[in-house]
């Protein structure tokens, strides 16, 4: 006897997946292209071959802006234009409602709203549809960790988070970590980690070729990220050769820590800052490097862990924040302190003196992330979000 199957788990599934398009985020209008970040990118990739959900993509821009109709058969674009009144000075309220209105006409099952740092979390919750937002960054715990100033954009979107959660009809985490910052404050949670763009798996790593061993620090430069922390404890192995270090991230304009950061490099044969790398040059750094390192204050799901994995190299991380939900300690990577020099050398020092070690982390670090990251496993997952959620709504 076959049962019938659950008429909720056949039907194509609409959904208003808003996020900031990189244009916003860079000021960048004349571009003719949307473009994403790198989590929200990776998990379209993965919705694109599932063909039993259809996304419309929405993002708010201050300027008009041209854009191709789709990202993909079943992936539509929307661009609405918000005057620069609407924005976070007044809770989104013009994002708000340009939103609203799209959503009338498109009428989807369900808003999802990426991320907490821009309007999309506030669009969501307050779109009149059922709702669920992702957590990238937890908001509050960095205005604390930054003193931000009141009224700063920080501080603004701290508040605004604090308003969006309770609001929210679920709030999917992006590790752990994040799950604990909701606590009480959320309905339902979930916890989801990013996808990796697939292409990175593709990466065969040949760290063998590049000699000293290559080290890759990803992020941009700040107080957070702790590089010039990192660089000090490992001053010992850089003057005995023992390894090359490449930083890449952008710096803050007039930041008094990016300068002593570039004054730390200038100063160190060893080290290189190559600045901001897109994502084929990423894919290049990672595929000659012997080892990632992350010597973090603050992390919740970090896409420099994520990617390193797929492309097979081991890591070496901060133990905090939502980073023990990626690695496993002497199987994919290596843990260390970051308010302790010595702890970051050592990690480094371990991985590189063993060579067949870094290799056996590396391949375990490459299938681990196959089976937990890719974009369609990562995708699916969201699917059943959406159906666990709607199933309450009938």
């Amino acid at each position: 006897m076959t049962s019938k199957a659950d008429p909720r788990e056949s039907r194509k599934i609409r959904v208003a997946f808003i996020a900031t398009d990189n244009r916003e985020h860079r000021r960048e209008y004349g571009k003719a292209k949307a473009g994403y970040g790198t989590a929200p990118a990776a998990l379209l990739d993965g919705f694109a071959n599932l063909p039993e959900v259809e996304i419309h993509l929405i993002s708010c821009l201050r300027q008009p802006v041209k854009s191709q109709e789709k990202l993909a058969e079943n992936i539509w674009i929307h661009s609405l234009h918000v005057p620069r009144l609407g924005w976070i000075r007044t809770g989104y309220q013009g994002c708000i409602r340009a939103v609203r209105q799209k959503l009338r006409e498109l009428r989807p099952d369900i808003v999802h709203g990426q991320g907490t740092e821009m309007d999309c979390a506030m669009d969501a919750v307050f779109s009149k549809f059922p709702n669920v937002i992702t957590l990238h960054g937890n908001m509050r715990q960095i205005a604390r960790l930054m003193k931000a100033k009141p009224f700063s954009f920080h501080w603004l979107a701290a508040r605004l988070e604090a308003v969006a959660l309770p609001r929210a009809g679920g709030v999917v985490c992006i590790s752990g970590y994040a799950k604990q910052a909701v606590s009480g404050l959320a309905r339902r949670t979930w916890v989801i980690p990013n996808a990796v763009d697939s292409t990175f798996f593709a990466i065969k790593a040949e760290p063998s070729r590049v000699v000293p061993p290559r080290v890759l620090c990803v992020g941009l430069i700040t107080q957070l990220k702790n590089q010039n922390a990192f660089i000090r404890s490992v001053d010992r192995l850089g003057r005995e050769d023992r390894f090359e270090l490449v930083f890449l991230g952008e710096l803050l304009p007039n930041d008094p820590y990016g300068s002593e950061f570039l004054e730390l490099v200038r100063a160190r044969s060893w080290c290189t800052h190559a600045g901001f790398a897109d994502r084929n040059q990423l894919k290049e750094h990672l595929r000659q490097a012997s080892l990632l390192v992350l010597p973090s204050h603050e992390e919740n799901c970090p896409m420099s862990v994520l990617e390193a994995m797929a492309a097979g190299l081991p890591v070496v991380a901060s133990k905090i924040g939502g980073v023990p939900d990626l690695l496993e300690e002497g199987e994919t990577g290596c843990f260390c302190d970051p308010t302790d020099g010595a702890s970051m050398s050592a990690a480094v020092e371990r991985i590189l003196t063993n060579p067949s070690l870094a290799d056996e982390m590396g391949q375990r670090a490459k299938k681990r992330a196959l089976s937990r990251f890719h974009p369609e496993v990562i995708a699916r997952r969201h699917l059943e979000v959406y159906r666990e959620l709607l199933s309450t709504f009938s």
